[in-house]
């Protein structure tokens, strides 16, 4: 019976988190178009950042309420200082405005 309870709790808390989460793809072009990078699991309220790396578009799903996206260079680097724009839950792709590049994301 303890394994019962143990398993079904641990079974739930891993629910929770894969539920508080969104998946992100980075492309470098426009549009969620050109070479794809690396997919990431994002949990709710942190910041996903590509250090010294940026890409023009971002792809998401999951995403509970919505996603943030910071241009790259400058203070706007690791969701600093104002996101350049939002978008709202689920899925759909960001493009970085003309002339920029992404360099962070924040899921909320």
């Amino acid at each position: 019976m303890q394994f019962n309870v143990a398993f079904i709790a641990t079974s739930l808390f891993a629910s929770a988190s894969l539920a508080m989460s969104a998946t992100v793809t980075g492309f470098t072009g426009a549009g969620c178009t050109g070479d794809v990078g690396e997919s990431f699991d994002i949990p709710t309220g942190f910041c996903f950042t590509l250090g010294h790396g940026s890409v023009k578009s971002i792809s998401y799903s999951g995403v509970p309420n919505e996603i943030q996206f910071f241009v790259s260079g400058g203070g706007h680097d690791s969701c600093t200082n104002g996101a350049s724009f939002a978008l709202g839950g689920g899925s759909g792709c960001g493009t970085a405005p003309d002339g920029f590049n992404f360099e962070s994301a924040q899921i909320f």
